[in-house]
């Protein structure tokens, strides 16, 4: 702490109040409502500029809602949203979830706000409720702010300023360049597709149009777990198959998990499907034999028509991806059915083309992770410089 600062409690130095919310019962506290109301998953950005919900004059006058001004911080005090901070830059109203700071001419509401966003891990650590965090008003009112003259409070919020706006800029392109590395992989599995991997008419003409139960099956049939014989087999279920990635995570044996209804067993030769939510991708070959839930298509391809790699990245395309979406949508949980799956219509290469394609994908999926790495951790690390910065700041230090 910088010698000559004061610290007071922000229920010193501020006005505090919380939200409410209207009966949702009350048709007329809804409908054709003109004021404003924030939840607080609304309360993200230092410049909240709209809600999402509107109530009416009468669903605010029977309610413990109030009207907070232009440039009243807010902090978010349940669950998930617990923590995060806003300044409102109109007026609107709350839900009980949302605590309002008013600032007197004394301390800026931007100085507020980078204020809570470095104390925000340490608010939500002193919340009570476990799995659903529940910051009280008066944790709120005890932090402690520095209590320092405007100017070095506008000087402070200045350099903030600038810093999160060079922060932002740069983690905004880290990002497209984590997108762009994606995308070159993508595109270059989309064009395998749809071009037939080769441009030539000669290429061309050596792909044959097939359909999925053309060139791969389902051999396995449903087991009891709790058989002796199964229980020290890995078991994978939907959950353990990262979107997108084809990997896993969290594996556990038959044993560990108490399985109780009936798996598929898999082996080395297979790619494993899940045929629930199919626009979350998540495909898998694995190297060990083990046991998949029976949400999961363990799909075998015949050796003389399609390589297993092969079969992986076929699954894994756009326009595989496009057409299993399209034949599961439908009220409740999306899923594909087998007679959907095995409907499927492609372009196939010999295995000798398969094999040099898939060359080509692992080689390129190599580099693009490389570059993924190197661009998540060009983002971690700016998210680090933030709080370094913040910290900083109200230890005196800009």
């Amino acid at each position: 702490m910088k010698q000559g600062w004061e610290m007071k409690k922000l229920s010193e130095l501020c006005k505090t109040g919380a939200g409410g919310t209207p009966l949702k019962s009350r048709k007329d506290y809804y409908i054709n409502g003109n004021i404003p109301w924030l939840r607080s998953g609304e309360v993200n950005n230092k410049n909240i500029t709209k809600s999402e919900l509107l109530i009416s004059e009468k669903g605010l006058n029977n309610s413990s809602a109030k009207l907070f001004p232009k440039n009243t911080v807010l902090v978010a005090m349940y669950g998930a949203t617990a923590g995060q901070v806003g300044i409102l830059r109109f007026e609107s109203s709350t839900n009980q979830a949302v605590c309002g700071i008013l600032p007197n001419g004394n301390i800026i509401p931007e100085f507020i706000y980078y204020k809570f966003l470095e104390g925000k891990e340490e608010l939500v650590k002193q919340a009570v409720g476990g799995a659903q965090p529940n910051i009280s008003q008066i944790k709120i009112k005890n932090t402690l702010i520095p209590a320092i003259p405007l100017p070095e409070q506008q000087r402070i919020v200045a350099v903030l300023d600038q810093a999160f706006t060079a922060i932002a800029t740069a983690k905004e392109n880290a990002q497209q360049n984590l997108l762009n590395a994606k995308a070159l992989f993508e595109s270059y599995l989309q064009n395998v597709f749809e071009n037939k991997g080769d441009d030539s008419a000669k290429g061309a003409d050596r792909w044959e149009e097939k359909r999925l139960d053309e060139v791969c099956e389902i051999t396995s049939k449903l087991i009891d777990p709790k058989e002796s014989q199964y229980q020290d087999l890995i078991h994978i279920g939907a959950g353990n198959i990262i979107s997108e990635k084809g990997t896993l995570i969290d594996l556990k044996t038959a044993k560990e998990e108490n399985l109780i209804s009936g798996k598929f067993l898999f082996d080395e030769s297979m790619v494993l499907y899940s045929k629930i939510r199919p626009y979350l991708m998540k495909i898998v070959k694995c190297e060990f034999k083990g046991l998949c839930s029976a949400d999961i298509y363990p799909l075998v391809p015949f050796k003389d028509k399609m390589t297993q790699p092969f079969l992986y990245h076929l699954l894994s395309s756009n326009h595989f991806t496009e057409y299993a979406i399209e034949g599961s949508q439908r009220a409740g949980m999306p899923k594909v059915n087998r007679k959907h799956l095995f409907e499927y219509s492609f372009s196939l290469p010999p295995i000798k083309e398969q094999q040099q394609i898939v060359k080509k994908l692992n080689s390129l999926s190599a580099e693009t992770k490389k570059l993924e790495a190197i661009y998540q951790q060009k983002i971690n690390d700016l998210e680090e410089l933030k709080k370094s910065v913040l910290d900083k700041a109200f230890k005196g230090e800009l």
